[in-house]
């Protein structure tokens, strides 16, 4: 079942979505072990209650950035799936019209655990999310949209199940259809049933059919070399992608590229966005969105483009927030480099407020902030053989054919 069907949007963010219940704790001494204890009464404040997942958080900047958008996840009939659809209908109705109801489910949800100076802990239900599969999207709900982006197949259980079948299957029809697909990832935890997976023959099965691939270093380098993410992991204090280099981007996205995906962008945190395209001029003009600016301009690039410096409130969301800002540039036919830095600008300007979208900005914001000459993060990845473009703040790979 869905809402009323809703106008034409430029973009359909399906995939992962849920509740998620903050309570909020007085500052108190002790640890979690004093205060999870049986039989136990814990006074708590207010619960803030808001969206997560690639759904709301990306779908939500887009629509802050001014794209028009469409939500396609999963909830159930029931009380926290009513509460999902009203908190999305505070910022606009419209767009809810694609979400899918299922009669009967249960719908996800996460409580989140986050008391003064001690690491959060997630009690996180999939719900809604696992029964998700290529039969809940209608392809008459896609007309008019131009990107089709789903996100987290690693926490949506038929996505991952059956070696990536039903992904394939899904994304091979949205191609078909006419939209240019993207997929983000999400991280598995090692322990659990996605993180048994075959990674990389999932990967082989479903990124034929994928356009723009936008996962994170940590998820990609998961997925495709296990030894080393579990070798870089135990070496590496802090975040992993400000210890590695440009011979370990390029090696993982040359093999995303022989995949079959046409545009590989890997999050890198703190240091920012990184992209490969293909040389294949034939696979660059299947992706179709390019054509509304340069399509040379994408032909055989390899780039990096630095996170711009921010007063860092929070980090939920920044990756998604990050896409959401890759696709408003490619929707408004800017060039790679232009692309690249509003994706690490809208990524900038989430970190600033404690949630996952309220700091996104309308379009015209971002680049009035970009334009403004905005101060770069210094990095801290060794980019041995490269060289850096002052005048478009980007750095240029040795893989890097200058756009044709």
């Amino acid at each position: 079942m869905r809402c009323a069907v809703s106008d034409d949007a430029q973009v359909v963010a399906a995939g992962h979505i849920c509740l998620d219940l903050l309570p909020v704790f007085e500052a108190r001494g002790g640890g979690l072990d004093t205060l999870l204890t049986p039989g136990k009464l814990i006074n708590v404040g207010p619960a803030v209650t808001t969206t997560g997942g690639a759904v709301p958080n990306t779908g939500l900047a887009l629509h802050r950035l001014g794209i028009s958008t469409r939500l396609m996840g999963k909830v159930g009939d029931d009380l926290f799936g009513h509460a999902i659809l009203g908190l999305l209908r505070t910022h606009d109705d419209t767009l809810v019209g694609s979400m899918i109801i299922g009669r009967g489910e249960s719908s996800s949800y996460t409580i989140v655990i986050s008391t003064p100076g001690v690491d959060r802990m997630f009690f996180h239900y999939p719900g809604t999310n696992d029964t998700f599969g290529g039969d809940d999207i209608d392809t008459d709900q896609l007309a008019g949209a131009r990107i089709f982006h789903f996100g987290y197949p690693p926490v949506m259980r038929r996505m991952y199940t059956d070696g990536g079948v039903e992904l394939a299957t899904l994304m091979r029809r949205v191609k078909t259809a006419g939209l240019t697909t993207s997929l983000d990832m999400a991280y598995p935890d090692p322990s659990s049933e996605a993180g048994q997976v075959d990674w990389a023959a999932l990967l082989e099965r479903v990124l034929p059919h994928v356009d723009i691939f936008l996962p994170s270093l940590d998820e990609i380098l998961f997925m495709l070399d296990r030894p080393r993410h579990d070798a870089l992991t135990e070496a590496v204090t802090g975040e992993l992608a400000a210890s590695a280099n440009g011979a370990l981007l390029s090696t993982l996205t040359d093999r995303l590229l022989d995949m079959g995906v046409t545009i590989a962008v890997l999050k890198l945190g703190t240091q920012g966005l990184y992209a490969r395209t293909s040389s294949d001029t034939k696979r660059l003009a299947s992706v179709g969105t390019t054509a509304s600016g340069d399509a040379e301009n994408w032909l055989g690039r390899e780039l990096l483009a630095p996170c711009f410096k921010a007063n860092v409130v929070g980090t939920t969301g920044a990756g998604d927030c990050a896409i959401a800002g890759f696709f408003a540039g490619l929707l408004k036919g800017l060039p790679i480099e232009g692309v690249m830095t509003t994706g690490v600008a809208v990524g900038a300007f989430n970190v600033e407020s404690p949630d996952a979208t309220s700091g996104v900005p309308d379009w015209d914001r971002v680049q009035a902030r970009v334009n403004a000459g905005w101060e770069r993060l210094p990095l801290t990845l060794s980019l041995q053989g490269w060289r850096w473009d002052a005048d478009k703040g980007i750095w240029l790979g040795p893989n890097d054919k200058g756009g044709g």
